[in-house]
């Protein structure tokens, strides 16, 4: 006997200060949990995970400012990220949540801990550190647009796997759900020592690490995890996008991690 399939998740929109943040509802009667992704990607990248935790665990999943189906922002501050949490959040009516968090959405939910630990039951960070270098200026290369999906594939070349989700159908042809220059000046702001806002809060977190992630690198992964209290490290033998690489072992890990919160909410 086969399973039902599972409902497609509704979305939705709020309005903050007049821009349109979309966000992804999947649903159920489970306690929350809000997923961030990262640079180049929107909420429907964690499809898989919410599929993997219900029904036990209710998935939302906006897409952030200036990504997906969300407008763009005026600016990419961390304060503005963190604004547009918060403004969803409360327009949900939702109490503490499980924050898990990709790359910038990693840093969007230990950053937001930091500042509303009232409002947070746990953390998942996946692959993003307390301390961020780098830069994004390699997509500026991408092409704005193309006559087809096949000839945009074709010009994003390797980058291609990375981005499906983000490949969409516009008035003047195909393109990208966000603007190349408005992730590089996002990521300028994510550069940086976090260590007081990962070392600010004590509730319980997973750090996910991919063994070969060129974002992540294993000693600095070591020492978050010593040094904040409460905080388990799991390292999977991926890159960077371990949701996308191993999506079993990452929602195992997750779905672990998680357990013992979902017997306290039985209580």
């Amino acid at each position: 006997m086969t399973s039902a399939p599972r409902p497609e998740p509704s979305r939705a929109c709020l309005v903050v200060d007049g821009r349109r943040l979309s966000y992804l509802d999947f649903g159920g009667p489970g306690p929350v949990l809000v997923a961030l992704h990262g640079h180049f990607g929107e909420g429907r990248t964690f499809t898989a995970l919410a599929e993997h935790l219900a029904p036990h665990w209710r998935v939302i999943a906006p897409d952030q400012r200036g990504h997906g189906h969300s407008d763009r922002p005026a600016h990419f501050s961390r304060e503005g990220y963190l604004a547009d949490l918060a403004a969803l959040l409360d327009h949900l009516a939702l109490g503490p949540v499980v924050l898990l968090g990709h790359s910038l959405g990693g840093l969007n939910a230990y950053q937001f801990a930091a500042r509303h630990p009232e409002r947070v039951r746990a953390l998942v960070v996946e692959d993003v550190g307390a301390e961020i270098a780098g830069d994004l200026s390699f997509c500026l290369a991408w092409p704005h647009r193309a006559p087809t999906r096949a000839a945009l594939v074709e010009r994003l070349a390797d980058s291609a796997r990375y981005l499906t989700d983000a490949v969409r159908e516009f008035p003047d042809g195909w393109g990208l759900a966000f603007r190349p220059q408005d992730m590089v000046v996002s990521h300028a702001a994510v550069r940086g020592d976090h260590w007081a806002d990962w070392l600010a809060g004590d509730c319980p977190a997973l750090l996910v690490h991919g063994l070969r992630s060129d974002s992540l690198d294993a000693a600095l992964a070591r020492e978050m995890t010593a040094r904040r209290p409460r905080t388990r490290l799991v390292t999977l033998d991926t890159g960077h996008t371990v949701h996308e690489s191993d999506p079993t072992g990452f929602a195992e890990a997750v779905d672990d991690f998680l357990h013992p919160l979902r017997q306290q909410n039985r209580r």
